[in-house]
């Protein structure tokens, strides 16, 4: 099934032609989608009547419906639960800095990775997300909330590097001047140390930020953590992220989890200067958002203030990630389960 949201300009224009219709109608049709935020064929006026007619047939659009949005009490994070065209829902969630808006892009339905910490997976995999309908993330917020765009992360529900020409097709997408012109300094993504794949994305020469989920300092803890560590040990996704700055020259974000009696202790910490000691990296430190219920907690702040200090005492760059969300349940996964239920 063809889609709009995931053709180039110069695919949609062949599409046209071969289904005898003008080339330069794809220039206002970009102009709509990219720029006034039209998604309907009725609704593009300049197009002649019978081209609009037509391309209801030949190529339908299929905008998500917002199933639900949360809105935190400061207007800074908002969250949409969108409805698919096969009936699956995905989240996407747009967080205002004072940088910019940064919306979050999810990859797939449901999660296969598993994290004991995240609510994505608790309902299972369904299936992967069309570039399509990650670029109708980002419309839907320019379309209903706001027009305005600084990043995004693509740090939503899924593994992206698990959707992999679907996710670099996207990146691509957005990228282009017709688009959205996003740059690619502008995109981050997060993956769970799909090693393989790591080194196929340095590889595109795409200079995006490549964040890692690490959240423990050695493999045993790991592998209770992140089921995914069985298949790919932490020397090999050190590797694979040493070899993404070698390669593109972008310093590597590692994602850390901060969970209480778990990973958030002096014991980690010493551990983390021992692995990073004089590496050009960065530990993002993010404290667990412990809305739905897995098990785990928040360390106390005297806790997560002692954990960050050892590591910058001991030359470790760490920055502690700023919470946005927590009470509109924005973490990946928790407002699909909530509507679910």
């Amino acid at each position: 099934m063809a889609d709009i949201f995931e053709m180039t300009k110069a695919e949609l224009q062949e599409f046209l032609v071969a289904n005898g219709m003008k080339k330069f109608r794809a220039d206002q049709i970009f102009h709509y989608i990219y720029k006034q935020g039209i998604t309907s064929w009725d609704d593009m006026v300049l197009l002649p009547k019978a081209d609009r007619m037509k391309l209801n047939d030949v190529l339908p659009i299929y905008f998500p419906e917002i199933e639900a949005q949360q809105e935190a009490s400061d207007g800074q994070t908002v969250k949409l639960l969108l409805r698919l065209h096969d009936g699956q829902t995905v989240e996407t969630v747009l967080m205002m800095h004072d940088y910019g808006n940064s919306i979050c892009v999810s990859t797939q339905v449901g999660c296969a990775v598993n994290c004991a910490f995240c609510a994505s997976a608790k309902n299972g995999f369904v299936r992967n997300l069309t570039a399509g309908e990650m670029v109708a993330q980002l419309l839907a917020f320019r379309k209903n909330v706001t027009a305005e765009l600084h990043s995004i992360v693509i740090m939503g529900t899924g593994e992206p590097l698990l959707n992999y020409q679907n996710v670099i097709r996207f990146m691509r997408l957005i990228h282009q001047e017709d688009t959205f012109y996003l740059g690619y300094r502008n995109m981050t993504l997060s993956t769970a140390g799909i090693v393989p794949a790591m080194y196929d994305l340095a590889n595109e020469k795409m200079p995006i930020t490549l964040a890692i989920s690490l959240h423990a300092p050695n493999d045993e803890l790991r592998r209770r953590i992140m089921p995914i560590a069985e298949q790919y040990v932490l020397r090999d996704v050190l590797k694979a992220g040493e070899n993404y700055f070698n390669t593109t020259g972008r310093k590597v974000t590692f994602e850390y989890i901060l969970i209480k009696d778990v990973n958030c202790t002096i014991a980690c910490a010493r551990q983390l200067v021992q692995l990073f000691a004089g590496k050009n990296i960065l530990i993002n430190a993010i404290p667990i958002n412990d809305n739905y219920d897995v098990g785990l907690y928040r360390p106390s702040s005297a806790e997560i203030d002692m954990f960050i200090n050892f590591l910058k005492k001991h030359g470790i760059p760490v920055t502690l990630r700023r919470e946005m969300g927590t009470k509109i349940q924005a973490a990946c996964g928790q407002l699909r389960i909530k509507r679910d239920k």
